[in-house]
C-alpha cells in the first residue's frame, strides 16, 4: 500500500510574524556580542585578535567561529556593523531559521575558503566575510527560486553595494580580499542550496588596522 505525505502547510501571516521578529533578534544578538567582544578586545590592547582564522594551521580552525566577530578598530566595527545589519535585516524578515541556516553556511564556508586562499602566519579577523555571504546570497537567490521580488531585493543589493563589494575584491595591504571572495562564493552556495530547499516544500528556512599585525575583511 503507498502513502502519500501531506503537503507542508504554508507559515500563516499569524506565524510569520514571531518567526520575523526571531530572526531580527538572533541579527541584534550577533551585533551585540560583536560590539561587546570589540570592548573587551579595546581595553586587551587587541590580544583577542590573535583568536581569528590563521590560515593553513590546522590546530587553529576553530577560529573559523571567532573571527567574524573579531575587529581591529571601532572604524573597522563599524564600518562592518552597517552593511551587516541592512543586509542582514532583509534575511532575518525570511524567518529565524533562515538567518541561522544562511549565516552558518557563509561562515562556516567562507571561513574555510579564508583558511586556504590566505597566507600563512597572520589573522583574518573582520565580519566582512559575513557581509559578502549576505550581499551575494541576497543577489543570487532571485535566480535560484524564480521570484521576481527577490530578484528586484537583488538588484537594489547591487545598486547600493555594488560598487563597494567590487573594490573590496581588489588586493591591497591589510585587507583579506580572500576572505572577501570566500564569503560571496559562500552566499551563492547558501542561495542555491536553500533554494533548492524551499522547492522541496520547505517553507522555513532557514584585523588589524594598518598599524597592527592582523588582517582584516
Amino acid at each position: 500500500m503507498s502513502v502519500t505525505s501531506p503537503e507542508p502547510k504554508p507559515r500563516t501571516p499569524a506565524r510569520r510574524g514571531p518567526d520575523r521578529r526571531a530572526g531580527i533578534e538572533l541579527l541584534i544578538a550577533m551585533v551585540a556580542v560583536m560590539w561587546l567582544v570589540e570592548l573587551v578586545n579595546t581595553f586587551d590592547h587587541y590580544a583577542l585578535d590573535r583568536d581569528g582564522i590563521w590560515p593553513h594551521d590546522v590546530g587553529r580552525l576553530w577560529g573559523i567561529f571567532t573571527a567574524p566577530f573579531l575587529h581591529a578598530s571601532w572604524a573597522h566595527l563599524i564600518g562592518n556593523t552597517i552593511p551587516f545589519v541592512f543586509l542582514g535585516v532583509i534575511i532575518a524578515l525570511e524567518g529565524l531559521r533562515r538567518l541561522a541556516a544562511v549565516t552558518v553556511i557563509v561562515i562556516v564556508l567562507g571561513g574555510l575558503g579564508t583558511w586556504l586562499l590566505s597566507s600563512a602566519g597572520t589573522p583574518v579577523v573582520g565580519a566582512s566575510g559575513v557581509v559578502f555571504g549576505y550581499a551575494t546570497y541576497l543577489l543570487a537567490r532571485g535566480f535560484f527560486s524564480r521570484n521576481v521580488l527577490e530578484l528586484v531585493v537583488g538588484a537594489v543589493v547591487v545598486a547600493v553595494f555594488g560598487t563597494a563589494l567590487l573594490s573590496s575584491l581588489v588586493p591591497q595591504g591589510h585587507v583579506s580580499w580572500q576572505g572577501h571572495l570566500s564569503g560571496g562564493i559562500a552566499g551563492l552556495i547558501a542561495a542555491w542550496a536553500l533554494s533548492a530547499d524551499r522547492r522541496r516544500g520547505d517553507t522555513s528556512p532557514g584585523s588589524r588596522s594598518p598599524t597592527g599585525s592582523a588582517l582584516v575583511r
